[in-house]
Formats: C-alpha cells, sequence, structure tokens
C-alpha cells in the first residue's frame, strides 16, 4: 500500500517557477513600478500598479468564506486554492488571493496557512512562519497592552496573565 504524503512532503517536492513567469501569465509586467520581489517565488504587487487596472473591464469574483473545516483542517484556504486550480485547469485564466489566517495553526489545532495536500500554496513553510509569527505577534502585543489598559482604567490589580507555550 502507498504512503500517504504528510502536506509538507508534498510541498517540499513542489517545482516552484519563478515569480516573474507566474506574473507575466496574468498581464503584471516586470517592471519595478508593478511589484516587489520577495526572493525568487513570492512578490507583492504594488498598489500603483493595482490602480492601474481600474479602467479594465471587471472580471468576476468568487467569495470563499464560512466554511466548517474538516477535522484535518481543510478549509477555506484549500478549497480555494483547489478552485483556482482547476480554474486555470480548465484554461481560465485565475488567480487566488488568500488573507492571513485564523490563529488555528499557532496552538496546533489545525495545519498551517497554506492549505492542505495537494492543494496549497508554497512555500509552506515561508508562508507559514510569515503568517504566523507577524500575526502571533501582534496578537500578544494586543492582548498585553488591552492587560494594561484594563488595570489602568479599572483599578484591577490582580489580573492573570494566561500564556500558552
Amino acid at each position: 500500500m502507498n504512503k500517504i504524503k504528510s502536506d509538507i512532503e508534498i510541498a517540499r517536492k513542489a517545482k516552484m517557477k519563478p515569480i516573474a513567469k507566474i506574473l507575466k501569465k496574468i498581464n503584471v509586467p516586470d517592471k519595478s513600478s508593478a511589484f516587489s520581489p520577495m526572493g525568487r517565488h513570492i512578490a507583492k504587487i504594488n498598489f500603483e500598479f493595482l490602480d492601474k487596472l481600474k479602467r479594465k473591464k471587471d472580471g468576476n469574483l468568487i467569495l470563499v468564506t464560512a466554511i466548517t473545516p474538516t477535522p484535518a483542517g481543510e478549509g477555506k484556504t484549500t478549497t480555494s486554492v483547489g478552485l483556482n486550480d482547476g480554474l486555470n485547469r480548465i484554461g481560465k485564466k485565475s488567480i487566488v488571493c488568500l488573507r492571513e489566517p485564523s490563529l488555528g495553526p499557532s496552538f496546533g489545532m489545525k495545519g498551517g496557512a497554506a492549505g492542505g495536500g495537494y492543494a496549497q500554496v508554497v512555500p509552506m513553510e515561508q508562508i507559514n512562519l510569515h503568517f504566523m509569527v507577524f500575526l502571533v505577534s501582534i496578537t500578544s502585543e494586543h492582548n498585553l497592552l488591552s492587560a494594561m489598559l484594563i488595570i489602568i482604567f479599572t483599578g484591577v490589580t490582580n489580573l492573570i496573565l494566561m500564556i500558552k507555550e
């Protein structure tokens, strides 16, 4: 019987294309005014370039929301990536836009922020570290600041902070 590959095994075997080649497919010019590369495989589209697209004919938007994930953590990201792959497979010009994930991965409750199985975004480690480290830092700072404000405005001095490592 064949062993089922883990998400990380699948991600590490993926053959990634240079980001400039991907952007060329969706008509993003290879200019610094259009995008900012973040290594060989990741880029951020610049707002100035997006503003120029306002004059173009609108495309179609599919919003994937309110999915209850499976116990394995397959939810909105996996569905979005799979849908995008399927549309591209049948010849449609499609891209997927993902937002930062929930805190589930931080607490070990589900998989990472990059989808799962063969419907995931790579490089998995870089995406999960970028999203999760940044998000957890902001959340922790917000919680600490909130606790300090409670102490200042209510006079409560016996506040217990619980931190899970």
